[in-house]
């Protein structure tokens, strides 16, 4: 649906070794391209003796997405892209992928360089897994104190979440409904209370 996205589910790291070079891929959750490029400094700094640091990012969602890699000196489209294409083929955004490598002497060549980028890259996201996340939308209902028990059904049928609540005779609440589900939502509580609801879009 187009409020469903993914992420990481978790950091990841791990060292895989071709030909006695050593690949280090892992896996940071970002929110921001300016957090992107802060947590690959500090891979760079403690991994400061290293040869390369290849990356690629992306964050955001559909049109918005904002996104990055880099070959970071190693022969063009060897590492970068491969990295990025297993960003792509897991649909996961907001995640920095860094893959970092010590060589070890023996020239693997463009494919063989292609190959082991991709294999660590692919390990590590493999290893962060990923989790299903919602766009979701802020609401404010206010109906009579009577039906706050038949709304709080509600709320849990269409897995909202309750931001807080204020009694009086007539109650107040905000409510963090999935996008995709607020019309029907609305629907469903204006039928509640025989239309006597009042309902407005918070954020």
């Amino acid at each position: 649906m187009d409020d469903q996205y993914y992420e990481i589910a978790g950091q990841a790291r791990i060292e895989i070794k071709r030909k006695g070079s050593r690949f280090i891929a892992e896996t940071c959750p970002v929110d921001s391209v300016e957090e992107a490029h802060e947590q690959l400094e500090i891979v760079r700094k403690r991994e400061h003796a290293a040869t390369h640091h290849c990356y690629a990012y992306r964050v955001g969602l559909a049109n918005d997405a904002r996104f990055k890699y880099s070959d970071d000196g190693e022969p063009g489209g060897t590492a970068g892209r491969p990295i990025y294409d297993i960003i792509c083929g897991r649909a996961v955004t907001n995640v920095l992928l860094v893959v970092t490598r010590y060589f070890g002497g023996t020239k693997l060549g463009t494919g063989g360089l292609a190959r082991a980028y991709g294999d660590a890259a692919r390990e590590a996201m493999d290893r962060s897994g990923r989790k299903e996340r919602f766009l979701t939308v802020l609401i404010g209902v206010q109906l009579e104190f009577s039906l706050y028990d038949r709304l709080a059904k509600l709320t849990r049928q269409y897995e909202a979440r309750q931001k807080d609540a204020e009694f009086s005779e007539r109650v107040s609440v905000r409510l963090q409904v999935r996008r995709s589900l607020v019309d029907r939502l609305t629907a469903d509580i204006i039928k509640l209370s025989g239309g006597k609801a009042r309902i407005e879009k918070l954020g």
